[in-house]
């Protein structure tokens, strides 16, 4: 009888202003059936430091952030 925790990414979505929604989803399985979920949202703005945080242990998605974030020009007032 074999209780297991998993975190993945299950829902990423890059939005037209570029942020970016990102659900996390926890199950709890007992011999390879879920018997908990529980969900954890957020929303990253372009280059949020946030992003290493939210993302750094799922390369694939962090890339994409990453990659949809390449274009955008960081403004500053001198």
């Amino acid at each position: 009888m074999a209780i297991i925790e998993t975190v993945y990414i299950s829902e990423f979505n890059v939005l037209p202003d570029k942020s970016i929604g990102v659900r996390k989803t926890t199950a709890i399985t007992k011999d390879g059936t879920v018997i908990a979920e529980s969900y954890w949202r957020c929303v990253l703005s372009p280059h949020d430091p946030q992003t290493q945080s939210v993302l750094g242990d799922y390369e694939y998605y962090y890339n994409l952030a990453q990659d949809a974030w390449k274009d955008i020009i960081v403004q500053t007032n001198i």
